[in-house]
């Protein structure tokens, strides 16, 4: 028996380890699931624990609440019960109040209702003064008093003095109106006397005032009839004056010299310029067949211009229409050198095809297959 020595043992270890490292290689190699999605098992079982005692949680949260529900309902019937007993016995309670103390006989209605009111009423009307003898019951109306006489006497009484004392009252007021109607005519005759005297010195006054303005209108007159014909001789001298200075003034006689302004020469006064000279006249006209000249020429370089852009446009389409021809021919080459050279590869391909069937008829065995991925390098 050989002893075994800690050198074989650390060899022994070491090749148990490589090969536990190339089983998982080629766990890891061969399982095409994971060599082509790339899903990695362990942490796929770690989510699943997760998720285990994720669901194992919320079921003992959800028993834990199921619970706690059952202890409230348990409650709230206890509760209710309460209530409902409690309810019972304060209804009790006020039944037992109202039979005790709210009997009928102490509302305060109960006289409407009461079987024994007519023995227990007394007449509706004692005396004059009864305190039950309200407006609304109707038990007593003016004139049915008990002191009816009495008071008729009285009131008989009291018209009779009040009639003498109306009497007197008239015949005061009869004279009164009279002394008054006398002072009134005796102040209307002071006051006609005394308008009657105004009016005659209103009138005195008057008339003294329209000789007066008379004589002031004859006085104006006359001074307006002098100063209209002091105004009529000046006008007179000043139209006379106003024609002579028209007659001899620039204005008719046309001078180009009154329209200039103090601005500068080439301004003109509107309202004095009498037109253009025959010199100013002559230089437009030579300016406006300069002008015409110039654009004659301009537009004669623009029509040479377009014609030059025009050749250089015909020549540009046709050099590109050469070029486009060439491009054809060049492309037209290539695809028929394209053309022969797969008609080579394809004479090529038969020949060897031909070649292969000849000469190899061996098949693939099994053998041959398994030989492949039995091992991880």
């Amino acid at each position: 028996m050989e002893v075994v020595q800690p050198k074989d043992l650390q060899q022994y270890f070491g090749l148990a380890k490589r090969r536990h490292a190339e089983l998982c290689r080629q766990k890891r190699v061969f399982d095409a699931r994971n060599r082509i999605i790339g899903g990695d098992a362990e942490a796929w079982d770690i989510q699943v624990h997760d998720q285990k005692i994720k669901e194992a949680t919320e079921k003992a949260r959800h028993e834990t609440f199921a619970a706690e529900m059952r202890h409230n309902d348990k409650i709230t019937c206890l509760l209710e019960d309460r209530q409902r007993r409690d309810r019972k016995n304060l209804c009790k309670a006020i039944n037992d109040f109202q039979q005790s103390f709210q009997k009928p006989e102490t509302r305060r209605e109960f006289d409407l209702s009461d079987p024994l009111a007519l023995r227990k009423d007394i007449p509706a009307r004692q005396s004059d003064n009864d305190v039950r003898n309200t407006i609304s019951g109707m038990q007593r109306f003016m004139g049915e008093d008990l002191n009816f006489q009495e008071r008729k006497r009285f009131q008989q009484e009291q018209n009779r003095e009040w009639s003498l004392q109306q009497q007197r009252e008239r015949k005061d007021a009869q004279a009164g109106q009279k002394c008054a109607e006398d002072l009134y005519m005796q102040t209307r005759l002071q006051w006609d006397e005394t308008a009657k005297h105004i009016q005659d010195l209103g009138n005195a006054t008057r008339r003294a005032a329209c000789a007066a303005v008379k004589e002031f209108n004859k006085s104006q007159a006359a001074e307006s009839a002098e100063r209209k014909n002091l105004e009529k001789n000046q006008e007179q001298e000043d139209n006379l004056a106003e024609i002579s200075n028209l007659l001899h003034g620039d204005l008719l006689s046309e001078n180009p010299q009154q329209a200039a302004s103090s601005f500068g020469p080439h301004r003109v006064v509107p309202d004095r310029w009498k037109g253009m000279t025959q010199e100013q006249l002559e230089q437009i006209r030579l300016t406006q067949k300069q002008q015409v000249q110039e654009k004659l020429r301009l537009q004669e370089e623009e029509y040479q211009r377009d014609r030059g852009w025009d050749r250089r446009r015909v020549q540009n389409a046709r050099t590109a229409l050469l070029l486009e021809r060439r491009q054809r021919r060049q492309q037209r080459d290539l695809r028929r050198a394209l053309d022969r050279n797969n008609l080579c590869l394809a004479e090529a391909q038969l020949s060897q095809k031909k070649y292969m069937k000849e000469h190899c008829a061996n098949q693939p065995t099994e053998d041959y297959f398994t030989q492949f991925n039995t091992g991880s390098r």
